[in-house]
């Protein structure tokens, strides 16, 4: 997992950078998405085991038909239910998936190089790291 880590704040950095170095000053149409609400939230630990939803919502609409659910390792991934997809808001990601009881899992969401998560415009949404744990 500190792989993981290292990855996702060189993720960050680079897209940071990459805002920093362009001509304009970033404004909320220039700016890369962020991760705004997840549910389950990151770190909850009392995730009822089943046919569950995992839903990200974004700060800006979203292309549809793109996204990146990344493994962190196979074990720490959910067995999916059905495929990712956006409801109606087009800011908010779908993922059905069967979650084991007693388990910790780990979801990157648009690491590198996996980035396909994107607003409109084509900027790539800043990686994020989903953890939680059933009971």
């Amino acid at each position: 997992m500190g792989r993981l880590v290292a990855l996702t704040v060189a993720g960050i950095l680079y897209c940071w950078t990459g805002l920093a170095q362009t001509a304009e000053p970033p404004t909320l149409e220039n700016a890369p998405p962020v991760v705004i609400k997840t549910e389950p939230q990151s770190g909850q630990s009392d995730i009822e085991a089943g046919r569950r939803e995992i839903s990200i919502t974004f700060s800006k609409p979203m292309r549809d038909g793109n996204w990146s659910w990344s493994q962190i390792s196979k074990e720490s991934f959910p067995a999916k239910a059905g495929e990712p997809h956006f409801l109606q808001d087009q800011r908010t990601c779908v993922l059905p998936v069967l979650l084991e009881s007693a388990k910790t899992y780990a979801i990157g969401l648009n690491i590198p190089p996996f980035q396909n998560f994107q607003d409109h415009e084509g900027h790539k949404a800043m990686p994020y790291l989903l953890v939680f744990r059933t009971r």
